[in-house]
């Protein structure tokens, strides 16, 4: 199959699998990507080693998925997959003063390295990834850090990703989880959890307002960026008949993002038709006023807890 038709036609083929651990197995595909699966009493997922990118969980008391993943992502070496929780670190949106580098910063697509798998008392799955330092990342970022992903899959996921600053002197990032979920529809849900938080909306060259209500959606394009807000939030889905509850920690801003209808259909990896509709982004976030000031020998850790409430 080439890279054209895996564009087309969804995820590519599977050409190696080994087991890793009793509920883990690695696979590669035919681009040579190579991925991690899940299938534990508890839930079952999918974690792309290129940018630790989960892009599949669903726990199995639950008949529809909890994360979104495009019919229409790319499966290729140095670029992100469409759906699911993509990374963003050590930037948040367009590099500060060089638009050449990868938007969103290059952990979300150099490759990251298996340090622990190992089972919960709950019977969870916890996996322990950790960035390589490719000479990619390093031409990006050129003082020493560590970078650590930890990813528990079971009734709940739970992703903790942890930097430490190995450098001599403090540094600054952005980050983000910017985890695309299934919803039944865009018309069907809103958003709890902001209410009189100050957004900036990026629609409006990041103009400030007060958020006083629950979001809705109309169909058009929504990206707005709630700063100062370490709060919870919910999406409510009266399609789906569930809620999915966004704990989080070491993060000072929300972002929630869907295309809409125009700006979706100029983007070849967001899917078929009116897929755009399926998804809603809340991204657990640090950026714009929230960037994080990491002092020389500490770590931060940012954190984020997904769990669904069925009604």
């Amino acid at each position: 199959m080439t890279v054209e038709a895996t564009l087309q036609h969804g995820q590519p083929e599977m050409t190696k699998r080994m087991q890793l651990h009793a509920h883990v197995s690695q696979l590669q595909d035919e681009n040579g990507l190579q991925y991690l699966e899940i299938d534990n009493p508890l839930a079952t997922g999918k974690i792309a080693l290129q940018g630790a990118h989960v892009m599949q969980w669903q726990p199995k008391f639950l008949s529809d998925p909890v994360l979104w993943l495009s019919s229409n992502a790319r499966y290729i070496k140095g670029r992100s997959i469409r759906g699911g929780t993509p990374i963003c670190w050590p930037w948040f949106g367009a590099h500060p003063t060089d638009s050449t580098l990868c938007p969103h910063g290059f952990a979300r697509v150099i490759p990251w390295r298996v340090m622990d798998i190992d089972a919960t008392q709950t019977g969870a799955t916890r996996i322990i990834l950790e960035m390589q330092q490719t000479p990619e990342a390093q031409r990006q970022l050129s003082y020493p850090y560590e970078l650590t992903l930890t990813i528990t899959i079971g009734r709940r996921l739970r992703i903790d990703m942890a930097t430490t600053n190995l450098a001599e002197h403090p540094f600054v990032i952005g980050e983000a989880f910017h985890t695309y979920f299934n919803v039944s529809d865009i018309s069907n849900i809103h958003i709890t959890g902001m209410q009189d938080c100050v957004y900036m909306d990026k629609l409006l060259r990041y103009e400030r307002n007060v958020e006083h209500n629950a979001l809705a959606f109309d169909g058009k394009e929504y990206d707005r960026v709630y700063v100062n807000h370490s709060a919870d939030c919910a999406i409510h889905d009266s399609g789906y008949n569930r809620i999915i509850h966004i704990a989080k920690s070491g993060s000072d801003a929300t972002v929630v993002w869907n295309p809409g209808a125009e700006k979706a259909g100029s983007m070849g990896d967001m899917g078929t038709a009116d897929e755009w509709r399926k998804t809603i982004c809340v991204e657990t976030t640090n950026a714009l006023d929230n960037m994080v000031v990491i002092n020389p020998g500490r770590k931060h850790t940012l954190s984020a807890e997904y769990s669904i409430e069925t009604l």
